[in-house]
């Protein structure tokens, strides 16, 4: 299996070495995405371009990476053997006028690149303001307008109110009180790996329970529309 993926991995790697790796941020990089649309659907390389195709559509879209977001490189890391990846974008969709050719999107943001999965049917994504996730031991927590959950392995969920506080730079914190535990999700806006999957998410986090820290990686939700 691991042969295979790095075979895909090295078809693909043309596509992701060209100058939009080392560019520096163009000129028509703007300052907020504010106005520009989120999709979710697969990324493949065909043609020797980035294709993008949203879920539950047939369309496909050439994927610029105007916000040189490192798209490119990000994929390369995470295609299956089919020369696949989900991705979670936010950019400037063109669709074509003319029946089966490609549009564009010109992209500046990624908030998550991963191995393809059932992401697409995910039916509470659209609620949720933020997942975040760790490893060692395995923990997840969801939020959303309506509280957090928080579910740890070998412990209950923990299903709580909480208050959110914003901090300087992009980042954040969601802290709560509940059922004598001290609960805070610390969030800030770079680059992360996870280490057992391999998916690659636009914010760092770091889950503290009553002093206990452990570190992950995190998305914004269909609920935060940033």
């Amino acid at each position: 299996m691991f042969a295979a993926r790095s075979v895909v991995m090295f078809t693909l790697l043309p596509l992701f070495a060209g100058c939009q790796m080392l560019a520096p941020k163009s000129a028509d990089t703007p300052a907020s995405t504010a106005g520009m649309i989120r999709m979710q659907g697969e990324l493949t390389g065909q043609n020797g371009k980035l294709m993008f195709q949203p879920c539950d559509e047939h369309r496909l879209y050439v994927v610029l990476d105007k916000g040189n977001t490192g798209i490119l490189q990000e994929t390369a890391s995470v295609v299956d053997k089919n020369g696949k990846a989900f991705a979670d974008l936010r950019g400037n969709f063109v669709a074509s006028k003319a029946a089966g050719s490609e549009g564009e999107l010109s992209l500046y943001q990624f908030y998550r690149v991963e191995r393809p999965s059932d992401a697409c049917m995910d039916p509470n994504f659209k609620r949720l303001t933020i997942h975040a996730s760790g490893n060692g031991p395995k923990w997840n927590l969801n939020a959303s307008g309506k509280g957090m959950v928080l579910e740890r392995q070998g412990k209950e969920p923990f299903a709580v109110p909480y208050m959110e506080e914003q901090l300087p730079d992009g980042r954040f914190n969601l802290v709560t009180d509940a059922n004598n535990q001290h609960v805070e999700l610390w969030v800030a806006p770079q680059r992360c790996v996870d280490t057992v999957n391999g998916s690659v998410q636009h914010l760092t986090a770091q889950l503290r329970v009553n002093g206990q820290v452990q570190q992950g990686c995190a998305y914004y939700g269909g609920g935060r529309n940033d």
